[in-house]
């Protein structure tokens, strides 16, 4: 992969999970990385682990004026943007069922952040990235975004309209849009919320038989911000182990 020495990323969720995974991977590469996230003691956790190039700012990506003054200090600072990861999101069982059952004010919140976080995240940093060569923004959907049955689901498969959208609408500022749509990737936190048998059934239709790994989202993170993926913008890059296989 190439290098990202001298390049500027700024990661929402960036605190664990994918979020501090992508942080890492880049700062290995000589990114500086900004760990965005609500909570802002845990991001000075994982910032301080990962090291110089790393540092924590508390952001909540739902709200608007915190969006856009943050992406400026950040701009103002480093010289600008170069990558965003919109990573935020809120991800709960509760949130792997029906909107009617979830109810109007948690399917509200669910999308203020796993949508409108997206959109406002992008529109605030992009100003900032324009005409920056190998400038790129990639969002994280989900494979619950094709079957599309859940609240959570649905909030996915708006990102994935979104970044279409932005890739549309920024391309001609020379910034790419792309998403990953993870599969289920066994991190803590699904250890933790989801039951033994939803993970034996959606386990039991992936082709490739083994675990997927917080790894192999990095890595399409990596491709999807690399010289590699130039001639790539609006698309979302499955990686699940080949569950939901469509032509």
């Amino acid at each position: 992969m190439s290098d990202h020495s001298g390049k500027v990323a700024v990661i929402t969720g960036g605190a664990r999970g994918f979020g501090r995974a992508f942080g890492e991977a880049l700062a290995a590469r000589g990114a500086r990385v900004v760990l965005a996230d609500l909570d802002s003691d845990e991001a000075a956790l994982a910032a301080a682990a990962i090291g110089p190039l790393a540092e924590a700012l508390a952001l909540n990506v739902a709200e608007e004026a915190a969006v856009t003054a943050a992406m400026q200090d950040i701009a103002a600072r480093h010289g600008g943007i170069d990558i965003l990861i919109n990573n935020a999101g809120i991800h709960s069982a509760e949130g792997a069922q029906p909107i009617g059952v979830m109810g109007l004010a948690r399917s509200r919140q669910m999308f203020e952040v796993n949508v409108w976080g997206v959109i406002q995240c992008t529109l605030a940093a992009a100003p900032y990235m324009a005409g920056r060569a190998g400038a790129a923004i990639v969002n994280i959907s989900s494979m619950a975004s094709y079957p599309c049955t859940t609240t959570y689901g649905v909030t996915k498969l708006a990102v994935r309209g979104i970044t279409t959208a932005f890739a549309h609408e920024l391309g001609p500022q020379g910034i790419r849009v792309n998403a990953i749509a993870p599969g289920l990737i066994m991190t803590d936190t699904i250890r933790a919320e989801l039951p033994e048998p939803v993970i034996a059934a959606v386990s039991s239709q992936q082709i490739v038989k083994r675990e997927g790994a917080t790894s192999d989202i990095v890595e399409a993170m990596l491709y999807l911000v690399s010289p590699a993926s130039g001639f790539m913008t609006g698309e979302c890059l499955r990686v699940s182990g080949g569950v939901t296989l469509q032509v």
